[in-house]
Formats: structure tokens, C-alpha cells, sequence
């Protein structure tokens, strides 16, 4: 199995916006072969340390690392990098196996 954490930044007051069209993209991606996790979290009110209102970080979880890469070629990733690639600041993927 594949972890990844994508640790994705608005840019400021744009994150809600940014969320919107990637919940509308989830169910494409859930569909996918070897999708286990695919989900969007946020801080908890108060948490410290906190990554900032404008930051959102995805978790995912796939079958295989050949899984992620069809994910990562997919037409409707493209699509929502397209739609989102003006209301972002900073982009950080982290892929991990199991320790």
C-alpha cells in the first residue's frame, strides 16, 4: 500500500473555494482502481501547531504505487489542477510506504 499526504495552500480566503471543486472531485477519484482513501482534513479549531486557515492537506491511501500514477495521469486530476492552479500558493506531495 501507498500513503500519501499532500499538503496544499490557498491562496489567502481561497481555500474554501479550492475545497468546493475537490469534494466535487472525489467521487471520480474514489472510482478509481486501487483507490483506498481520498479524503480532505483541516486543523481542529485550536489546534497548535496548526498549518493556517488557508492550508488543507489531502489523505490518501492506494493499492499500489502503479495505482498512484494512474491517479496522478487521470483526466479529471488534470481538470482540477485547471480549475484550481489560479487559487493556489504552494503545493507539497509527500509519498510514503508503511514503516
Amino acid at each position: 500500500m501507498i500513503h500519501v499526504l499532500a499538503i496544499l495552500t490557498a491562496l489567502p480566503g481561497k481555500r474554501a473555494e479550492v475545497l468546493e471543486a475537490f469534494q466535487a472531485n472525489v467521487p471520480a477519484v474514489h472510482a478509481e482502481d486501487g483507490c483506498i482513501e481520498y479524503t480532505a482534513v483541516v486543523d481542529v479549531p485550536g489546534a497548535d501547531p496548526a498549518f493556517g486557515p488557508d492550508t488543507f492537506v489531502v489523505v490518501e491511501k492506494w493499492a499500489s504505487m502503479d495505482a498512484l500514477k494512474a491517479h496522478a495521469a487521470s483526466a479529471h486530476m488534470a481538470a482540477y489542477g485547471e480549475k484550481v492552479k489560479h487559487l493556489m500558493a504552494e503545493r507539497a506531495v509527500h509519498v510514503l510506504n508503511p514503516a
